[in-house]
């Protein structure tokens, strides 16, 4: 990611400072690291899993400073720091995120370590996940529910398309840098990411009742003031432990299907819900 936002020559360096501010300093990488050890447990060579990796987190990181923007969420604090519409300004956050977002297809598209033709299907794939069939779906849902009673079938919907989605997408990604065409091995990826992804949603929601600012970056309680449907308010906090630890045993199995040595996939899965932030 660094190299990439080296070599931007031609933007205001205000502007690429701005993306260096929201997507260099801090967070968790889960979705690189998650393309890199599907990409690894399919026998790929790490090189061929860099294009993906940073594609995602740029999307990712986009999606953070469009989210904290006053019209969203209006959050103060990302990752322990200033929101970047704070550190900076609201316009200059927004063509921040524009660019991250534009980044990313580019730096798809141009991976001359992937075939033609593969780097097709990640584009498509990519765009499914953070657009209107995603991640944008989900957003949009999201502040519609503020409020709102939702059933669990319907908080589900929308975190499997806000925050599985890229999750899911991430996971295919890095197959998808191994060039497997496997409709069996996909499908028990696509199965480990989904349960992956909602326990990732589940273990938020249970973070913003038990931990604190400090911890967490962010201004801990911030769902229950915004009045947000969360699976602590829906389960309670012992029913949310107890689905996301059930999610997670799901995401062990479907890896049990692959001929393949899914360790770090394993490992990835089990700290979704033993991460504190």
């Amino acid at each position: 990611m660094q190299a990439r936002l080296s070599g931007l020559t031609a933007m205001p360096d205000r502007l690429v400072d701005a993306m260096r501010y929201s997507s260099l300093l801090g967070g968790k990488r889960i979705r690189p690291c998650l393309v890199y050890a599907s990409a690894r447990a399919l026998g790929a060579a790490p090189e061929h899993a860099d294009a993906a990796a940073t594609a995602v987190e740029f999307i990712h990181c986009y999606s953070l400073i469009h989210d904290d923007l006053p019209a969203m969420d209006n959050d103060d604090l990302r990752r322990g720091k200033p929101t970047l519409h704070r550190a900076f300004d609201e316009a200059t956050a927004i063509l921040a995120g524009d660019a991250l977002q534009s980044l990313a297809f580019q730096v798809l598209a141009e991976n001359p370590l992937i075939a033609p033709d593969v780097r097709l299907q990640m584009l498509a794939l990519l765009a499914r996940a953070a657009g209107s069939d995603g991640m944008i779906a989900g957003q949009s849902i999201d502040l519609e529910a503020v409020g709102q009673h939702l059933t669990l079938a319907q908080l589900e919907n929308m975190h499997n398309l806000k925050t599985g989605a890229l999750i899911q997408a991430s996971v295919e990604l890095g197959a998808l840098s191994a060039h497997c065409r496997d409709t069996a091995v996909l499908e028990a990826l696509r199965e480990y990411a989904r349960c992956i992804g909602l326990a990732f949603q589940v273990q938020d929601d249970i973070l913003d009742v038990v931990s604190d600012t400090k911890i967490l970056g962010k201004p801990q309680g911030s769902d229950i003031a915004r009045n947000k449907p969360t699976y602590v308010s829906l389960l309670g906090l012992a029913g949310a432990r107890t689905k996301a630890d059930s999610l997670i045993a799901r995401a062990h199995q479907s890896l049990l299907n692959l001929d393949a040595d899914t360790t770090l996939l394993r490992d990835l899965a089990t700290y979704i819900t033993a991460r504190q932030h």
